[in-house]
C-alpha cells in the first residue's frame, strides 16, 4: 500500500485487507483482569493488520476498547498524502465574507477563549465489517469554538456557507457531464453559517490533553461532534465564508447517500421514493468488540456510535435466541461513544454467534444488513447489525 493510495481507493476496494497489509500473527491484547480469559472471535481473518507500519490507513484494534482511544491508537484515513506543515510557520486564512481578513497563527488561536474539551466518537463513513469496524474512535479533543473564531474576524450579513478548506490536495478527476478535467484541488467541506456558529463545533489542536500528531491533523483541525469522519476536516489551512453553496468534489459529489422509502426498494417499478442526500448525522451503531470468561459466565463488550441525540437501549442475541438488554456506560460523554456490557450465563463449548443491536432516543433501530441495504444504494453509512463469531472452550 503506498502512500499516495486515495481514501476513496482504499474503500472502494473494501478494505481488501488480506491482500493489501502486512501477515501478522495476531492483535495486540490488552491486560486481562485477574481470572479473566478472552474468549477468542473466529471472524477475524488471519492476516489483518489494522495498523500496518507507514501505512496511510491506520484503523483501530477494537479489541482495545476504553472509554478514550489512546492516541497512537486512533483510527486514521485520508484523500490524499498527510502533509508535513511546521507549527511555527502555520497560519489559519480568514477569507471571503468577513469583516476583517486576516492569518491567525497557531499561537494567536491557542491564546483565544474560550478553551474547550469535546470528548467525541466517530466512525469513517465507509467504515463496515469489511474493516472490520476499526475505522471509528473516541477521544478527547481541545481547541476553541469555531464561532469563536468566527466572532473575531466578524463574518457578513449574507454570508450564508463557512467552507473549511484542508492543506492536503491532489490531482483528482473532476466530471461535468460529459467532459474530465484533471485539477489539483484540496480537499474541503462546509457548514451552514447557522450550524458553524452553534457551540458544538470545535477547531482542535489537541487530542487527548497532548498536541495533534500528524496522522490526526496537526496543527489544527474541525470536529463535528455527532458527525462522521468525513466532516471532521484536518490540516485546516482556511476557513472561507460565501452566499452561495459550496459544490466541492468531496461535498456535492463523494460523500452522499442514495436513500429510498416505501414500496419494493426494487429501481425498476417505480415505487420506491428515493432521496440523495449528503453525510453529516452518525446512524445509530453498535458493534461488540471483546468476550472474555469470567468465573462460571461470559462478558460480552462492546461500544455504541450515535450522533449525541440519546441512546434508549442496546441488546444482544446469541445464536437463535432471544434479544435481551445489555447495560451502557453512559460516563463519558454525550458525544463520547458509550460502552456496553452483556454478562453471558450458560455458554456451552463450541461456536456461537453474538450479534448487538442499539436503538436511539427517537426509536431508531439499528437494522440488519439484508434490509438496509435493500432501501440503501452506497456503501457508505452502513449501520448495519455486525455479527460475530466466539469460540467458547
Amino acid at each position: 500500500m503506498s502512500t499516495e493510495l486515495t481514501r476513496r481507493e482504499t474503500l472502494a476496494k473494501g478494505l481488501a485487507l488480506t491482500s493489501l497489509l502486512a501477515l501478522v500473527p495476531d492483535w495486540a491484547t490488552p491486560a486481562l483482569a485477574q481470572g479473566e480469559v478472552e474468549v477468542p472471535f473466529t471472524d477475524i481473518p488471519k492476516n489483518f493488520n489494522p495498523a500496518p507500519p507507514g501505512a496511510p490507513t491506520r484503523m483501530l484494534d477494537i479489541r482495545k476498547l476504553s472509554m478514550v482511544t489512546p492516541k497512537d491508537d486512533f483510527f486514521a484515513i485520508q484523500h490524499f498524502a498527510q502533509p508535513e506543515i511546521d507549527g511555527g510557520a502555520y497560519r489559519l486564512k480568514l477569507s471571503g465574507m468577513v469583516n476583517k481578513p486576516m492569518e491567525l497563527s497557531l499561537a494567536e488561536i491557542k491564546v483565544m477563549k474560550p478553551v474547550v474539551e469535546t470528548a467525541a466518537g466517530y466512525e469513517c463513513s465507509g467504515n463496515s465489517a469489511r474493516s472490520m469496524e476499526g475505522l471509528s474512535s473516541s477521544g478527547k479533543f481541545s481547541g476553541v469554538p469555531l464561532n469563536a473564531v468566527l466572532k473575531h474576524v466578524g463574518v457578513h450579513p449574507d454570508a450564508a456557507e463557512v467552507v473549511l478548506l484542508g492543506t492536503d490536495r491532489g490531482v483528482r478527476d473532476s466530471v461535468f457531464r460529459t467532459q474530465t478535467f484533471k485539477l489539483n484541488q484540496q480537499f474541503g467541506r462546509s457548514l451552514t453559517i447557522q450550524r458553524a456558529m452553534k457551540p458544538e463545533p470545535l477547531l482542535a489542536y489537541a487530542l487527548n490533553g497532548e498536541p495533534l500528531t500528524k496522522a490526526q491533523g496537526f496543527p489544527l483541525r474541525l470536529i463535528m461532534p455527532g458527525w462522521y469522519g468525513v466532516c471532521n476536516v484536518k490540516w485546516v489551512s482556511e476557513i472561507h465564508l460565501q452566499e452561495q453553496r459550496y459544490v466541492g468534489e468531496f461535498e456535492a459529489r463523494w460523500y452522499r447517500t442514495i436513500r429510498g422509502t416505501g414500496g419494493t426498494g426494487e429501481d425498476s417499478d417505480g415505487s420506491t421514493q428515493w432521496e440523495d442526500n449528503e453525510i453529516t448525522h452518525l446512524n445509530i451503531k453498535s458493534v461488540i468488540a471483546r468476550v472474555t470468561k469470567k468465573g462460571s459466565g461470559n462478558e460480552i463488550t462492546g461500544f455504541i456510535l450515535h450522533d449525541g441525540s440519546g441512546v434508549k437501549s442496546v441488546e444482544v442475541k446469541v445464536d437463535d435466541g432471544p434479544w435481551q438488554k445489555a447495560t451502557i456506560d453512559e460516563s463519558g460523554g454525550k458525544y463520547a461513544w458509550k460502552l456496553f456490557k452483556f454478562n453471558w450465563e450458560g455458554a456451552t463449548p463450541g461456536e456461537h454467534t453474538i450479534v448487538s443491536r442499539a436503538t436511539d432516543a427517537a426509536g431508531n433501530v439499528q437494522p440488519e444488513a439484508g434490509p438496509l441495504n435493500k432501501f440503501k444504494k452506497t456503501f457508505l453509512e452502513d449501520n448495519s447489525q455486525f455479527p460475530r463469531k466466539v469460540m467458547v472452550s
